[in-house]
């Protein structure tokens, strides 16, 4: 069955209509409610009927990584570099003809974010051939329906990621001169980042935060065995020391020994003490938004699904989006059907109540409990 929640166009909330912008309002529009479709470029696309699900539903926009190392000459033979661009290419076409709209994401790996540490001629040049490319695929589509984010999450120093990207900007602009640019702050685009993150002199820009706040209860249950998170698991939210599965919990890492992950726990429980909501940490880039008039994304923000309380999950997600709807800002949920998808595996459709907590239609649902 199909979501039959019906969401209309895409629109911020009424107080943005004459928000102070450098950005056309039809292209913040189109930005206001997506997805991340990781995976794509190179692996399986989400199926046809599934995209149109998530249109109907309400969803304007998809992000879409696309792998660095594979349209970057130094990592990928011209074979490979040419059938991506091939993928993108389809990829915009079948989401145009869906009614989306899509930021191209160049999304590196530790190759190339070793080469951006040791290397930073090098790196920009791997960046510059890069979009290069990307943009001979990019021009072809409408400009304000196709969007370019310059790189996600550089890891560098974030004076040097200044400079590089005032570059990188003035570089794809050249290629690109009428495409709304997304660029964001160094260490992992946190909103707290953006504090000393300069905008662009470029005014069609969008600037893009990422939000996993708390980690402890976003990625609960971390795939990595070795990772402390990987030791937590039912976490509710909001943290409370009173919650009796806080306690619980607590106990549990205490009988098992797990020292660091009961350590990083007592953390969160101690930060979320005075204001444990989604306020607390997009209050900085909301300050900055403030002080200069650009326009934010909050492009990537989930929560694992594995371990965390299923209503706790929800309540995180409709808060984001409560919040970045208050502000002005849009959004795009990460991702669609994997570890933090919004698919649900046992239908492989788009799972109604987490459509529900991410459009605002409604209270997330209460029925089912915790688990």
């Amino acid at each position: 069955m199909l979501l039959s929640i019906s969401f209309g166009p895409p629109v911020f909330a009424d107080n943005c209509v004459s928000l102070p912008s450098t950005v056309a309002p039809e292209r913040l529009a189109a930005l206001s409610r997506g997805f991340n479709a990781d995976g794509w470029i190179n692996g399986a696309p989400p199926s046809r009927a599934l995209l149109q699900q998530l249109r109907r539903a309400g969803m304007s926009h998809v992000r879409l990584p696309v792998p660095a190392e594979r349209v970057m000459p130094r990592f990928a033979a011209k074979a490979e570099r040419e059938a991506s661009l091939r993928v993108l290419d389809s990829a915009l076409k079948q989401l145009a003809s869906l009614g989306y709209s899509t930021s191209v994401d160049l999304h590196p790996g530790e190759r190339f974010n070793r080469l951006h540490k040791d290397d930073p001629a090098a790196a920009m040049g791997e960046m510059q051939e890069a979009w290069r490319a990307l943009a001979e695929v990019i021009r072809f589509h409408p400009a304000d329906r196709v969007f370019a984010e310059l790189l996600n999450e550089p890891d560098v120093e974030a004076e040097r990621w200044q400079r590089e990207v005032e570059a990188l900007a003035a570089f794809v602009r050249r290629l690109l001169p009428a495409t709304t640019l997304i660029v964001g702050p160094v260490n992992w685009q946190r909103a707290d980042s953006l504090a000393g993150f300069r905008p662009l002199a470029d005014p069609d820009v969008v600037y893009a935060i990422h939000f996993y706040d708390p980690m402890v209860f976003t990625h609960q249950g971390h795939w990595d065995e070795r990772d402390p998170l990987h030791d937590i698991r039912d976490l509710p939210y909001p943290i409370s020391a009173a919650d009796p599965a806080v306690r619980a919990l607590r106990r549990d890492l205490q009988d098992r020994s797990a020292t660091k992950a009961l350590g990083i726990l007592d953390t969160a429980i101690v930060a979320a003490k005075d204001k444990p909501g989604a306020d607390r940490w997009l209050a900085p880039a909301f300050a900055w938004q403030q002080q200069f008039s650009r326009p934010i994304i909050v492009n990537e923000f989930g929560v694992l699904k594995a371990a965390a309380p299923r209503e706790s999950r929800l309540r995180w997600l409709a808060e984001v989006t409560a919040y970045a709807r208050e502000h002005c800002w849009g959004w795009a949920h990460w991702e669609l059907a994997q570890g933090f998808g919004l698919v649900d595996a046992a239908t492989g459709k788009a799972d109604p109540d987490v459509m529900r907590a991410l459009l605002g239609a409604s209270r997330a649902p209460a029925a089912r409990r915790d688990r």
